[in-house]
């Protein structure tokens, strides 16, 4: 295992001129974290599965010097309200279309992470006039693996149940190609979320996705993929834990004009494990630039 300095979410922050900041968006509290200009244009950044905002810590910094960055809480996770009902990405998308309205934002360019990516795909298929651009990061809704739900379900139920460090620090590694990458200050930045007296409702709320029958009426079909029109880029990584790279290659053959990058040695989150790379790859294409490690889906 690689020995590694310590780091924190302030210490990733600290040159970044951020707030935090709570609002109302579709009867729902939305907390977010937001950093640049407001005159720039919007990108809205979504967290995966269990996740919340910080998972974007490492990247506001240089995206806010482009964007007016706004990484949100999605309804049943981080510090967001905590719906009890069961989640589907409907009540996600909805979530952030009363968002954009609270944040006077028509139109906005958007990157998704898992779930994240799920909710960033349904979104451009239905409501095309919202989108700029969107990047899909090992984005969900196209597979149905039972042993990657167990497994995803299992570690998240057993957190919610007793948010011990070892069990949050079990669930953080599932992401990381790399165990090392789950410092200590994301184990207690993720464990203050899980220990919320909520929470274990809300764990149940937001795995709806792993129940196999919730999940079939949610998934993203080809016909669905192929109707996006927004310029799209497909990130993927060779260690991904949900599935492999040729998920991602199909994925990016089936939306029309995709882009495919594949990033080595990282986990489900490639933004924050290899985040110079990361950064590199996804402003280039958001700022519609050539790079050489993003492709045709050939």
């Amino acid at each position: 295992m690689t020995e590694r300095p310590f780091t924190s979410v302030w210490s990733d922050l600290a040159q970044v001129e951020f707030s935090q900041g709570y609002l109302e968006a579709g009867g729902y509290r939305t907390r977010y974290l937001h950093a640049g200009d407001t005159s720039k244009p919007a990108l809205i950044m979504l967290h995966g599965i269990t996740g919340h905002a910080e998972a974007y810590s490492r990247n506001l910094r240089s995206h806010s010097e482009h964007f007016s960055c706004w990484a949100i809480d999605f309804i049943g996770h981080g510090y967001s309200a905590k719906p009890e009902h069961p989640l589907e990405i409907k009540h996600y998308i909805d979530q952030v279309l009363a968002f954009m309205d609270a944040i006077g934002v028509e139109k906005a360019y958007f990157t998704g992470e898992s779930l994240g990516g799920w909710v960033t795909a349904k979104l451009a298929q239905l409501h095309p006039e919202k989108v700029e651009r969107i990047v899909l990061n090992t984005m969900g809704g196209t597979m149905a693996n039972p042993a990657v739900m167990e497994r995803l379900l299992t570690l998240s139920t057993e957190a919610a149940n007793d948010p011990s460090w070892e069990r949050v620090k079990a669930r953080l590694e599932w992401l990381m190609a790399d165990p090392s990458m789950v410092t200590d200050d994301l184990i207690k930045t993720r464990q203050a979320i899980f220990q919320q007296p909520d929470w274990k409702m809300a764990c149940q709320m937001n795995m709806a996705l792993q129940d196999l029958e919730t999940r079939k009426r949610n998934m993203l079909s080809d016909d669905d993929l192929a109707a996006i029109k927004a310029p799209a880029m497909v990130l993927w990584t060779t260690k991904d834990p949900s599935g492999p790279v040729d998920e991602g290659r199909r994925i990016a053959s089936l939306i029309p004009g995709a882009k495919l990058a594949v990033m080595e040695n990282c986990g489900h989150w490639p933004q924050y494990e290899d985040t110079e790379t990361f950064n590199r790859l996804h402003l280039n294409f958001l700022l519609g630039k050539d790079d050489p490690q993003v492709k045709d889906p050939a």
